[in-house]
């Protein structure tokens, strides 16, 4: 690892620190506290980050496209755990609300950061980007919203489908899943090597960094079962509802990826990788990650459907209009990415709430 900088060496060292520290608190004590939950999402985080990283080197030699999927296909591990673990501990509310938020909190808060610092990054205050993802991503997710919305209202008006949430929620998946894969494989096959101007050398060799991110994905499974064993007595103790833990605070930590490598790749300019990992993650959660939970769920004894409650559909039918609306175009204003920000955080104020 003589090739990373100092700043990543003591990333590195943060993680191990932190994952240690979680893994102490978790296991000295039957009962976990506020301590143990705050050791587990910074645990969370760094594990989050260690993803990024390897997933990062690993696709240095590919274009915007090949790496965005890459790194927010493994960047959602830790997410994917934390849902499992969830749903194993029978906390529906909590795997749900995780899901949806990780959807809104990529699609508001850190699209609105990406948007905000990468219009201010550039000359004239307007972040450009290829118009194809923005565009796929709203398709994408316009169809995951449909099923959830329609699912919604049924379950609201006690309609004969109502009974069947279930069966439709499979259905729905497998046809995701589909769409999903319909999408992503022309998507990698029309990519190129993305501008050279923004390209790095890898700074770990392959082996080290698949090594690396398969240790991650270990140390993800771990600190994901106990960051939920921890989440319930910490929201008593704060007096936080499951629906804000799930949708603010579990959907924070589990993007910490996000949060962290658009920003940085929005100040550098680099501004259609930027948003290739923002887009890449909120297509991946609704029309794969969600449907393939869906469908993994059905080994556990609580099982996952795409019903929800109204307010977070709705959430979901607006943040989706919102995104074809502001990115469409392939070019946004720092105004409108503090709209997409400003709109985050209203919804978490009405979830503190719920």
């Amino acid at each position: 690892m003589t090739g990373l900088s100092s700043r990543e060496r003591l990333g590195f060292l943060l993680v191990a620190v932190t994952t240690a520290i979680a893994g102490f608190l978790h296991f000295a004590s039957s009962e976990p506290g506020t301590l143990a939950f705050i050791a587990a999402t910074a645990a969370l985080c760094g594990v989050a980050w260690l993803v990024s990283f390897a997933t990062e080197q690993l696709g240095e030699s590919f274009g915007p496209a090949v790496t965005g999927v890459l790194q927010t296909t493994l960047g959602n591990l830790p997410e994917f755990f934390v849902v499992l673990f969830a749903l194993r501990a029978h906390q529906v509310t909590v795997a749900t609300t995780s899901i949806v938020g990780s959807i809104l909190a990529n699609a508001l808060l850190v699209l609105g950061l990406t948007i905000f610092v990468g219009a201010r990054a550039s000359s004239d205050g307007v972040m450009r980007f290829t118009k194809r993802l923005p565009n796929d991503t709203a398709t994408l997710l316009f169809v995951a919203v449909f099923i959830i919305v329609m699912t919604a209202i049924s379950a609201q008006t006690s309609d004969p489908a109502s009974h069947h949430a279930e069966t439709i929620s499979i259905v729905g998946a497998i046809c995701l899943l589909i769409v999903y894969v319909s999408w992503v494989v022309p998507y990698l096959r029309s990519d190129g090597k993305g501008d050279p101007e923004h390209r790095e050398s890898p700074r770990l060799p392959v082996a080290v960094s698949a090594v690396t991110l398969a240790l991650a994905g270990v140390g993800a499974a771990f600190v994901s079962e106990w960051f939920i064993s921890a989440l319930e007595p910490a929201m008593d103790a704060m007096g936080l509802s499951e629906a804000f833990a799930g949708l603010v605070v579990v959907a924070i930590a589990g993007n910490a990826v996000e949060n962290t490598t658009a920003l940085v790749l929005a100040a550098k300019r680099n501004t259609d990788l930027a948003m290739s990992v923002v887009k890449n993650s909120v297509a991946q959660i609704a029309v794969f990650l969600f449907p393939a939970l869906v469908l993994v769920s059905l080994l556990f004894a609580t099982t996952l459907t795409f019903a929800m409650a109204p307010i977070y559909a709705a959430a979901l039918a607006f943040t989706a209009i919102a995104m074809w609306q502001i990115t469409s175009d392939g070019e946004a204003t720092m105004f409108e990415g503090l709209a997409l920000v400003a709109t985050y955080v209203i919804l978490a104020t009405i979830t503190l709430f719920e």
